[in-house]
């Protein structure tokens, strides 16, 4: 619906007004109505609609019968097409008739002047600004949905800089600009009309703090752009607003979507008349544009990999290697933390998540810095911050986070369709406390967060039975081009009890775990099942990863065909579970390439019978595993392949904004 603006006329003298472009001017034709009027005819001038509400039904004004009641029911609604070339240079008449329908009693005059004051964004999502959108005060989902989109400016585009982009109030470079959004302000129609009106460019004060705007000054450097909206700046005066102009605007996003934001802020244009000196200003036309800040998306195993991350330290020489060789081997780009930045703190996946923002004019990724804060804690922020690469965390006020802090905690399912509806972006999987009364979980202004960016709508499972309790202890998901595109990998004691059975059936009884591993025990397949205590344990691991498999199945509409059972067992140890062997489903996924933590499983005709069993599961899907060795330096520290390595990936083609939540 156009806004509307009520003008009241006077048959002692004409009125002048202001009609703005695409609005619609009400004229009350009662109060300016002789007391003995039954009648009224309006007329506008060549370039003026006059149209007459006397019923529900909107008519234009016929031509063949000049009179209309003048009852409650009438209304007079006024519109012009393009604006004026001169002050006033547009018109409408009203006659007032009594019982002779002939002579009219008295006429009001309305003099109008027709400007356009339009705020326009990329609302159609395609990369520009257009000109005229409609609907800017709406944002909404899906693939036929409008509304401009905004970034969180959190990279550093100069190297010499200290802070993030949007943490100061400068523009630094033409590359930090093409990180913000533009906001354009469109003005045309006689320079004498803006003369005397004000033009406001504003905000409202809870949305201030999200956004910084800046206005770009014709013929100035790109240093020189003014910060005129943001926190503690409300409302910005547009100078010189005369004539036909653009004002350019370019918007930053200050904040993600939070619990206590939901992503949407809007900017209001609004046309002030100053006419009346000794008055105060009188607001005659506001323009709304609303954005919606980007959120941070996670990206699956799935996705292409295209820089893996390491840690050196003192006794993973091998370690390093083997993952520089799968690099070379996928052609991704490999960067090792080196011990002086790591301070002996090898668990990088633990430290940060990668993902990525994305608008339709640019996309660059974003680490999401978990609250741990052990030896990488400033590697996120020191190393990988930087041109085109952003930078956020959440810190709970309270210190007291626990390992489930941590972000082999958090993985992002491949896209899942469930019950008819879609996640084309996946679902973020974090572990948690429950069933279990009390416990621990994640920390709340993290699981907040995650939640808050709605794309990838989270699902909470059972993590806290094992000793270290993150996801990516008993789940993994791989690429399969058949089904849903990829396959679920859960740890499984039953499979490894299962395989283990039909080894010592064949006479492989004898055949003995953690061979060439110096100083380890050995145990027999026939020791292991003779282990009722172990057996026990297991059982009831295996119920809690069946209790996950059940939420894993409906959450992301999985069948069994889905999921496959790698083998693998624990202990228990306080209560709580670790690995028995290096546990396999806590891999590298580069493609079609695994990198695997070696099990050292009963060697049976020259081969590990763990790793046989795996590569028969996985192979037919058209993938190559490769087992590591990570049984001193990471396996014995409660941690594997995966927990000490870290994977950026290229974003979804598919744009975030077509999802409907």
């Amino acid at each position: 619906m156009s806004q509307q603006r009520l003008i009241r006329l006077s048959t002692q003298h004409p009125t002048s007004a202001v009609y703005v472009l695409g609005t619609e001017i009400s004229i009350d034709i009662y109060g300016s109505a002789p007391k003995d009027a039954m009648w009224f005819d309006a007329r506008g001038s060549p370039g003026i609609d006059v149209y007459i509400v006397h019923t529900p039904q909107l008519m234009q004004m016929p031509t063949s019968e000049p009179r209309w009641p003048l009852g409650a029911e009438a209304e007079v609604v006024v519109t012009m097409g393009r604006p004026s070339d001169d002050v006033g240079d547009h018109k409408v008449r009203i006659l007032y008739y009594g019982k002779d329908v002939q002579t009219p009693l008295q006429k009001a005059m309305l003099y109008l002047t027709c400007v356009e004051v339009s705020l326009e964004a990329d609302t159609t999502r395609s990369g520009t600004v257009q000109k005229k959108a409609t609907d800017k005060r709406n944002w909404t989902w899906g693939p036929g949905g409008q509304g401009a989109v905004l970034l969180v400016n959190c990279d550093r585009d100069e190297p010499t800089s200290e802070t993030m982009d949007n943490e100061d109030n400068s523009v630094h470079s033409y590359k930090d600009l093409r990180d913000m959004s533009l906001m354009v302000l469109r003005t045309r129609g006689p320079a004498a009309v803006f003369a005397n009106h004000k033009l406001v460019l504003h905000v409202s004060g809870s949305d201030a703090d999200k956004v910084g705007v800046f206005y770009a000054h014709s013929n100035e450097l790109v240093e020189q752009h003014t910060h005129i909206l943001g926190p503690e700046k409300l409302f910005y005066v547009v100078e010189d607003a005369r004539g036909e102009e653009e004002h350019r605007f370019y918007v930053e996003g200050l904040a993600f979507p939070d619990a206590d934001f939901s992503g949407l802020v809007s900017f209001h244009a609004t046309m002030l008349d100053t006419s009346h000196k000794s008055l105060p200003e009188t607001p005659i036309f506001t323009d709304t544009v609303v954005f919606r800040v980007a959120p941070w998306i996670m990206t699956p195993n799935t996705l292409q990999p295209l820089e893996i991350y390491v840690c050196s330290a003192s006794d993973n020489t091998d370690f390093v290697e083997a993952i520089s060789n799968l690099a070379q081997k996928t052609r991704c780009r490999l960067t090792i933390c080196p011990e002086l930045e790591n301070k002996d703190d090898r668990w990088i996946q633990d430290e940060m998540e990668f993902g990525y923002v994305q608008a339709p004019h640019k996309t660059f990724p974003v680490v999401f810095d978990s609250p741990r804060n052990r030896g990488l804690k400033d590697f996120p922020i020191q190393s990988i911050l930087g041109p085109d690469f952003g930078y956020v965390t959440r810190e709970p006020l309270k210190r007291g986070i626990s390992s489930l802090d941590s972000f082999g905690n958090l993985e992002v399912s491949p896209p899942v369709k469930v019950k008819g509806k879609e996640y084309p972006l996946g679902r973020i999987l974090i572990g948690s406390s429950f069933p279990r009364v009390g416990g621990r979980r994640m920390t709340k202004v993290v699981r907040d967060f995650l939640y808050a960016q709605r794309v990838q709508a989270p699902v909470e499972l059972f993590a806290d039975w094992l000793s270290v309790g993150h996801v990516d202890e008993f789940l993994s998901f791989v690429p399969a081009h058949d089904r849903q595109g990829f396959r679920l990998l859960l740890a499984s004691p039953s499979a490894c009890y299962k395989l283990l059975k039909e080894k010592q059936e064949e006479g492989h009884g004898k055949a003995q775990m953690f061979e060439g591993l110096e100083k380890v025990p050995k145990k027999t397949i026939e020791e292991i099942l003779a282990d009722e205590a172990l057996r026990k344990e297991n059982d009831y691991f295996q119920s809690c990863i069946d209790w996950n498999r059940d939420i894993l199945k409906q959450e992301l509409g999985l069948s069994p065909k889905d999921i496959i059972d790698i083998p693998q067992l624990f202990n228990m140890k306080d209560k709580q579970a670790e690995a028995y062997f290096p546990d396999m489903v806590n891999m590298i996924v580069l493609g079609k390439d695994l990198g695997i933590p070696k099990p050292f499983g009963p060697i049976i005709d020259g081969q590990c019978c763990l790793e046989e069993k795996v590569r028969s599961l996985l192979e037919p899907l058209g993938l190559t595993c490769t087992f590591i060795n990570d049984y001193f330096t990471y396996h014995k520290l409660l941690g594997e392949v995966h927990c000490g390595t870290n994977v950026l990936r290229k974003p979804f083609s598919f744009k975030w904004w077509h999802v409907i939540p």
